[in-house]
């Protein structure tokens, strides 16, 4: 379905599901609840090509020493409440307190170095559809003399 703006400029946009209603809900509150030392991650919203809104629930949680998460997706991830860093194999952390977000290009490198162990720490990612590696580019021998 095309549907066109003020200016007559045609886009296209997506059909609904005429049988789809509204869900509602409140992040802090449904969803599975971590212990102490854990993360629990929910789905909320799920689109074809891979595009999906996840709630994370930290409490006390990191990433186990030496792993690192390089996803082959764009990230953007806010943080609600509580407090974390994220680290980057660089040796670089940020911490991130409540309305702070961080925006993981695909193929970055990071860690949950830590979340606040007093309480829990609510996050909400948007996970965009992933992509491929682009090839690094090939090196070409330099031309022989005289040929």
């Amino acid at each position: 379905m095309f549907v066109s703006d003020q200016g007559g400029t045609e886009r296209e946009t997506m059909r609904m599901d005429p049988t789809a209603v509204p869900s509602f809900g409140r992040l802090a509150e449904s969803g599975p609840r971590p212990g102490a030392g854990e993360e629990c991650f929910h789905d909320l919203l799920r689109a074809p090509g891979g595009a999906r809104v996840e709630r994370i629930l930290s409490r006390g949680a990191a990433s186990p020493p030496g792993f690192w998460y390089e996803q082959d997706w764009d990230e953007f991830v806010l943080l609600l409440s509580g407090a974390a860093v994220l680290a980057f194999p660089d040796g670089t952390e940020q911490r991130l307190e409540p309305g702070d977000y961080a925006i993981l290009p695909a193929f970055c490198r990071h860690r949950v170095a830590w979340t606040d162990p007093a309480g829990e720490t609510l996050w909400l990612a948007v996970h965009m559809p992933p992509r491929r590696r682009e090839p690094a580019p090939r090196e070409t021998a330099p031309a022989e003399a005289g040929h």
